[in-house]
């Protein structure tokens, strides 16, 4: 049997899965009494009803923090030609019920001024209702990769699962998992340039090389600032773990290398732009020299250009 997508399904963990039908009983004897009528069957599908919009509240266990406006906005012109195809799913809360699933419609219905929304009640304790959305996003693709591993780390810490007990619920494999969850041991300026896309999962992986915060701020400003891909990403962080090498063998110890040093690295970087050509920093107490080097003459007048000079 295949394995399905996303763990068990929302309809299977949501309660929704049809169960199997009953045997037919068997006809009775003429001298038996009348057959009692039988019970009604429990696999009907469940009832929806209307409920008045201002009784749903989000649930505090949502994973998904951002609602770009603009795509509410598109959500909202759509249920205003067609109406909410697919009901909410919320659970009884005090007078009133909290979502489980559906907040996009939620919000989108809020921004027309409905009135009432049509829903399904279901019970589902706090674990269930974190899988669900997590899964039902999931689904969509609409968590980014910080609210992902947010989840994640939600279901490991909030409810003691393991990480392969995770990855099963939710359809992911262990490596997934892990590697979400490694994301949240960024600093949190690097987890925001994730979160709003100035960084990719990938740059991020490769910055998570490097062990100081400092390091790993360093090098997503330089990744950003410079527009580096993946690829050249992975020669910057190369290149400062050298040098943490290269510190630690003159010292006899793990010393890791210098912030100082690695922003000469940086201003070497950015000579080497401005020039277009190889530039070397050297820096030691204050005092060193900055080494510009050229091939030809037209580099060498190319590079005076650049500083002013003109050659008589």
């Amino acid at each position: 049997m295949a394995k399905p997508a996303l763990g068990r399904g929302l309809g299977a963990l949501l309660g929704g899965a049809p169960l199997a039908p009953k045997a037919p009983a068997p006809l009775p004897l003429l001298s038996a009494p009348p057959a009692a009528p039988d019970e009604p069957a429990d696999d009907t599908p469940e009832r929806i009803q209307r409920v008045a919009l201002p009784r749903i509240h989000p649930c505090p266990l949502q994973p998904r923090k951002d609602f770009p406006e603009a795509a509410l906005r598109e959500l909202a012109d759509s249920i205003r030609e067609q109406g909410i195809v697919q009901p909410l799913i919320v659970r009884p809360r005090g007078d009133g019920f909290e979502l489980i699933a559906g907040e996009r419609r939620w919000r989108a219905a809020q921004m027309l001024g409905l009135s009432e929304v049509p829903v399904i009640v279901r019970e589902a304790d706090d674990r269930a209702v974190l899988e669900l959305a997590l899964i039902e996003n999931l689904q969509r693709e609409n968590l980014n990769p910080l609210e992902e591993a947010l989840g994640y780390a939600q279901l490991v810490d909030q409810f003691q699962l393991t990480q392969e007990t995770v990855a099963a619920k939710v359809g992911k494999s262990r490596a997934v998992v892990a590697n979400a969850l490694r994301l949240l041991k960024l600093p949190p300026e690097i987890q925001n340039y994730v979160r709003d896309g100035r960084l990719s999962v990938g740059h991020a992986k490769v910055v998570l090389g490097l062990n100081r915060a400092e390091e790993q701020s360093l090098a997503a400003d330089r990744i950003i600032r410079q527009g580096l891909n993946v690829r050249q990403t992975e020669d910057l962080v190369a290149r400062l773990q050298n040098r943490n090498t290269a510190v630690s063998g003159k010292t006899g110890g793990k010393t890791p290398m210098p912030l100082q040093d690695a922003h000469m690295m940086d201003l070497e970087t950015r000579l080497q732009q401005r020039f277009g050509t190889k530039v070397v920093v050297r820096y030691r107490q204050g005092k060193g020299a900055i080494e510009i080097r050229f091939f030809t003459d037209d580099d060498l007048e190319r590079v005076l250009e650049i500083v002013g000079v003109k050659l008589d």
